[in-house]
């Protein structure tokens, strides 16, 4: 995993959870009857569409953070970083579809691993242009 396309693996992972949690929305939508182009109306619902646009929301800063973080600090804990991001959004998920105040640990793992990620690269890329 740590090989020389662990950075890439760790992205599709990220990618794949995200589709797989967009399929468990629309199955959902299903099950609680709430139709296109309606986001609420079925508080199960709701919190299958949270998790998926919340994800969304972690993506836009996890990706391009854990690309530069990997390639201008270290390349092995940004996959490590990646790895624990992936895990911290399952643990998200799964609390909260089973009660929304389960949902903290995995939401503070995710924001503590995308501040590493962006505040890392940042000062690695000040550092390596001294």
């Amino acid at each position: 995993m740590y090989g020389i396309h662990g950075l890439e693996i760790v992205t599709l992972l990220a990618l794949l959870e995200y589709s797989i949690l967009g399929v468990m929305v629309g199955r959902a939508r299903s099950k609680y009857g709430v139709e296109a182009p309606a986001t609420t109306g079925n508080p199960d619902f709701e919190r299958y569409f949270r998790v998926h646009m919340n994800t969304l929301e972690s993506l836009i800063v996890f990706i391009p953070g854990l690309w530069i973080f990997s390639m201008s600090v270290s390349y092995h804990f940004g996959v490590a970083l990646g790895l624990l991001f992936v895990i911290a959004r399952i643990i998200y998920a799964s609390g909260y579809l089973s009660a929304p105040a389960r949902r903290a640990p995995g939401a503070i793992a995710t924001a503590l691993i995308n501040a590493i990620l962006v505040l890392g690269s940042l000062i690695g890329l000040a550092i390596n242009a001294l």
